[in-house]
């Protein structure tokens, strides 16, 4: 729960910037979540790349918003 589904570009994957699986990584969300928006990716040894959410929904968005389905539901509940 609370977990942002992303994507590699078109062309794009793994092997294309060299990643092993091994790294960690840092994402700049900007401000605000949005439909399918772009987010960078750095890794700890450096490399910057971009990225898709694969949040294709404004209930999504209100989902990852609250922390995953489960707590959305429980929080309108309790409105």
């Amino acid at each position: 729960m609370g977990i942002v589904p992303l994507q590699f570009k078109n062309g794009e994957s793994a092997t294309t910037f060299g990643l092993t699986g091994s790294e960690t990584f840092s994402f700049d969300f900007g401000s605000d979540f949005t439909i399918n928006q772009d987010v960078t990716v750095t890794t700890n040894s450096g490399k910057t790349f971009t990225v898709m959410t694969r949040l294709d929904t404004a209930p999504e968005i209100a989902y990852l918003k609250n922390g995953g389905i489960l707590q959305f539901v429980l929080r309108k509940l309790n409105a």
